[in-house]
């Protein structure tokens, strides 16, 4: 089930589906903060199982399962409120993930989110940024995944910069040492790749500048191990360019990767060990950076203090939809009006509708807030600008599910139901989602006229496809604007299936 709403846990899980790895992390709540508890990682290469048409191998799809199973077995004494499973960058390039999620929650036994690049960036520096001092200083965060790599300047817990750059171990390592060959011209060619594609990002980082860069993920972990065992440098060092560069010459004198012989790269990690190298070299090298310290907590990490954040009321998607409501100048007094109307209307019908528990009335105070989002572009057709902004926007906190919902309310909100975008969503909360929207369409029609109040008490019954508003006495007399609105919703709700019914 989506919309998921975060009690007071004493035990919390997060997982990781990665182009790499699949990890999980449980922690013990305890004052505020979390003690991991557990840990489990698995070597799934589910990026290796990409295919050219963006689908998943069936070897690399029981690879998935077979871990998730695993995990689940954990976690199945975990209410859903406790767990939040992420994926990243080869989730978001399978076509039709839906019908894999739909297998992979089953093996997890949990909903499983796939969040944006910039979203992962977010997540990684939240985690990342918990194992350094607090200060005021700018950090340079760098994470290579199996498909991509994300960089990311803040300081304190707070991020200022954030870029995805697709590249990753796994997709490096397919590309330019497909047979596990490392030679000298195949190393070049990964860096010149690597380098093509921080071209776009290299100027707006260099220009922020950092005073500590922070690496994170499993192979900037690996590189270190290795380095140190050969003497390169010291761990408390982490990885300088100095080293970095033996580690590569030493990997083209090695000339296969059955042939790595390297303490912290085990057999596992061998097959995309020299693509993650190509792409920290070629990070290395567009930004100047001559050394990086290693920090152990990641993306998991940063998933557990978000979902801390979530239960003490800190969250952040609350500061995305504020963010966007001053961006694009949102009238903040009408959308207070339709949210306050909305969870006034939606208290009324959750519990007949099955929406009493989640968060539900979050997503719909958050589309009331947004609703008139596309007026700073057009007034003809504002809600399909709103919906597109939404759609396409970079919301911190929000899953691409969530903010398909928001932009399908957002659509939906006036004029004709369009069932389709509706029929588009994930099946599970489809109907959910137009229960939702036909809450949404009577608070702005209640609040067409823009005035401070809708000077009556409005109640409103539903009973699965019907829906009965009943208004004071000759309160409708008195509003015949809105009694003919009314009666134009009628038709629009009824050629979506709908029955509307009003007095």
């Amino acid at each position: 089930m989506m919309f998921r709403h975060p009690a007071t846990p004493d035990t919390i899980a997060a997982v990781d589906l990665g182009s790499n790895s699949f990890h999980m992390i449980v922690a013990k709540v305890v004052e505020g903060h979390f003690q991991v508890i557990d840990k489990l990682r698995e070597m799934v290469r589910l990026g290796a199982g990409l295919t050219p048409e963006k689908q998943l191998s069936q070897d690399a799809e029981e690879r998935a399962l077979d871990c998730l199973r695993l995990f689940g077995q954990r976690l199945q004494s975990l209410p859903e409120d406790s767990v939040r499973a992420v994926g990243t960058n080869t989730l978001r390039q399978v076509r039709d993930s839906r019908r894999f999620l739909h297998a992979a929650e089953a093996a997890l036994g949990h909903p499983i989110e796939i969040i944006s690049g910039r979203e992962e960036a977010r997540l990684i520096y939240l985690g990342v940024s918990h194992s350094v001092e607090t200060d005021d200083e700018q950090r340079l965060v760098v994470d290579i995944g199996g498909g991509s790599t994300e960089l990311i300047i803040g300081s304190s817990f707070n991020p200022r910069l954030m870029e995805s750059v697709h590249m990753g171990c796994v997709s490096m390592s397919r590309s330019y040492f497909p047979e596990g060959c490392i030679s000298e011209r195949a190393m070049k060619k990964a860096e010149l790749a690597g380098a093509l594609q921080m071209r776009p990002v290299e100027y707006a980082l260099r220009t922020m500048g950092w005073q500590l860069a922070l690496g994170c993920s499993g192979t900037i972990r690996a590189i270190q191990d290795a380095i140190v065992s050969e003497g390169w440098c010291e761990a408390r060092d982490g990885i300088t360019q100095s080293a970095l560069r033996q580690l590569r010459a030493k990997l083209v004198e090695t000339g296969h990767v059955d042939r790595i012989q390297l303490a912290g790269v085990s057999s596992q990690r061998a097959p995309v060990f020299a693509g993650g190298v190509a792409v920290l070299s070629a990070v290395f090298d567009a930004l100047n950076i001559d050394k990086m310290v290693v920090s152990e907590m990641a993306l998991r990490e940063g998933v557990l203090y978000d979902m801390l954040g979530r239960i003490h009321h800190e969250d952040v998607r609350q500061s995305s939809v504020d963010a966007l409501c001053r961006r694009y100048e949102v009238d903040l007094l009408q959308a207070q009006r339709v949210e306050a109307t909305v969870r006034t209307l939606f208290a009324q019908v959750a519990e007949h509708w099955g929406l009493a528990e989640g968060e539900y009335p979050n997503i719909l105070g958050w589309a009331a807030q947004l609703h008139e989002l596309g007026l700073t572009v057009s007034h003809a057709q504002f809600h399909k600008h709103g919906a597109y902004l939404i759609a396409n926007s970079d919301m911190a906190g929000f899953s691409r599910e969530e903010q398909g919902v928001l932009a399908a309310l957002i659509r939906a909100h006036r004029r004709k139901f369009p069932l389709d975008i509706f029929h588009n969503l994930p099946e599970e909360i489809s109907r959910c989602a137009m229960q939702l929207c036909l809450i949404l369409r009577l608070a702005v029609l209640l609040h067409r006229a823009r005035s401070p109040s809708p000077d009556m008490d409005v109640t409103l019954v539903a009973d699965k496809e019907r829906l009965v508003v009943r208004f004071p006495d000759d309160w409708l007399k008195s509003n015949p604007l809105v009694k003919m609105e009314l009666k134009q919703e009628k038709k629009y709700l009824k050629a979506a299936g709908f029955k509307l019914k009003y007095g």
